[in-house]
């Protein structure tokens, strides 16, 4: 069996795109999905993934803030590393159920005016 992933990220101000579009690994891999970011100002941002299956809602997986600190509801299967432009999904053996459509996103966290950070929103759908 072979399990999926495909990937697609969402900004809210910067930049975040997946490095690839689609994986396929054989059913038992281990597989690291991985997105490159880039953050322009001194906004505090959050890294979240999510699963989405087809015709279902996504589903939160995890939120990385900055600092590292992970909050999750994820399955103890994944993991996240976090680096200075890049972000990963760590996902051990990989289980038909993995296949999904995955979303890397960047989030500001703000406690001011949003408006002024949502105003170039993009989906890049790959």
């Amino acid at each position: 069996h072979y399990v999926l992933f495909s990937m697609t990220g969402d900004s809210m101000a910067d930049s975040i795109d997946p490095l690839y579009t689609h994986k396929a690994v054989d059913e038992g891999d281990n597989v690291t999905l991985s997105c490159r970011y880039e953050i322009t100002g001194t906004t505090t941002y959050n890294l979240h993934w999510y699963k989405q299956y087809p015709k279902s809602k996504p589903e939160f997986l995890l939120n990385i803030m900055q600092t590292g600190t992970l909050v999750s509801n994820k399955p103890a299967r994944m993991d996240a590393k976090i680096r200075v432009d890049k972000v990963d999904l760590i996902i051990s053996s990989a289980a038909v159920s993995d296949s999904a459509l995955y979303y890397c996103a960047l989030v500001p966290t703000v406690t001011g005016n949003p408006a002024a950070l949502y105003k170039n929103t993009d989906t890049v759908l790959l």
